[in-house]
């Protein structure tokens, strides 16, 4: 019998309606929809204490906070990046004038290949922008060690890593800048957002000036900036949503651990999770045997009203306005991996159809 409604890769987590007008209420009352509000500033404060950081700039989305972190550190020059992420992080690279150079990945945990970046650092290497994939933390150790030997910064592209902790620490506080998404596709969200985190107070006080057309507080033009403020109806979203994310992860945890005990690994592979990380259940990505195989597993679910994702792919050093060299272990894992459907409300009886349906076709 063919499921009558659709079972996307995931579904937005809304708060109650009730709970996310007592934020319009103050919207209203306050008049006051942009710049820097008191929803805003709330925000900032609340996520500053979850995530246990020091530093935090809620932007408009999570694509934006890449650039300003290019603008500012990377400044034109060749960054050393991952094939194996979502196009916005080497999009972003070309976007600010830089270069990406790819580096390969991981086979296990699908970060780049800490052991690799060494050799790929010129005299034009300005950057590392490395994606934490699935919530699943970098090498960060190795990376950190290399980069203080050549004089380069670090970015992390953390898009998925809300409320992820390596080593006992949240992982934001890795690298010189962090960025996340707030998009609603992520556990947590403020419908279209993102964050950026750092350190450094002087170097946050640069990205602060550059999110805001380059004003600083005191209304003084330090530099160039751009227009990545988020809205206090975006801040009221996340307000809203930040109640419920212990019992978001706790609800996808459940899936995952469904998924983890039913799914027949003898024909599947899995991530492997970093050791020392505390996980958020991001994303729950297997790798088949072949492309062939996932492609006729898709096709079993999609008759099903079943819609996973191929996350992510194609490799990024095989895009048209990229030219690059062969990454074999990137190129290979993204014919073969998708992500399946992971969300809060998804019934046990549509776990139990997608693990049937996968274990069935996958040989």
């Amino acid at each position: 019998m063919i499921l009558e409604k659709r079972i996307n890769v995931t579904k937005v987590f809304l708060p109650p309606l009730a709970e996310y007008n007592e934020y319009l209420e103050i919207i209203w009352r306050n008049q006051w929809l942009t710049n820097r509000g008191e929803l805003v500033l709330k925000l900032e404060e609340k996520l500053k204490k979850y995530l246990n950081v020091n530093n935090i700039l809620v932007t408009n989305n999570g694509t934006i906070p890449i650039q300003i972190a290019l603008k500012n550190v990377a400044k034109g020059g060749e960054v050393i990046t991952t094939p194996f992420s979502f196009v916005a992080t080497t999009s972003a690279i070309v976007w600010e004038s830089c270069t990406p150079v790819f580096v390969d990945i991981d086979p296990d945990h699908l970060t780049i290949d800490e052991n690799r970046i060494e050799e790929a650092i010129t005299e034009k290497t300005t950057a590392i922008l490395a994606t934490h994939v699935f919530g699943n933390p970098c090498n960060v150790k190795i990376i950190e060690k290399v980069a203080k030997k050549y004089q380069i910064k670090v970015i992390y592209d953390a898009a998925h890593c809300f409320g992820v902790e390596y080593d006992n620490k949240s992982v934001f506080e890795y690298g010189d800048i962090s960025t996340c998404s707030f998009h609603s596709t992520k556990l947590f969200h403020t419908g279209e957002g993102g964050a950026i985190f750092c350190k450094d107070s002087e170097l946050m006080k640069e990205l602060n000036y550059s999110h805001n057309f380059g004003y600083t507080e005191t209304n003084d033009i330090s530099g160039v900036g751009i227009n990545a403020k988020i809205s206090e109806l975006q801040a009221a979203m996340g307000l809203s949503v930040l109640h419920y994310i212990d019992y978001i992860i706790a609800e996808r945890k459940k899936i995952v651990d469904f998924y983890n005990k039913s799914l027949d690994f003898n024909k599947i592979k899995s991530v492997k999770i970093r050791e020392n990380t505390k996980w958020n259940y991001s994303y729950y990505p297997v790798i088949f045997n072949s492309e062939k195989i996932l492609l006729k597993v898709q096709q079993k679910l999609a008759e099903q009203n079943i819609v996973p994702r191929r996350y992510f792919y194609p490799s990024l050093n095989t895009i048209n306005y990229i030219k690059c060299n062969k990454m074999p272990v990137s190129e290979a894992i993204s014919e073969k991996i998708l992500c399946l459907p992971l969300y809060v409300g998804l019934e046990m009886k549509d776990l139990e159809k997608i693990v049937n349906l996968i274990n069935r076709y996958s040989e």
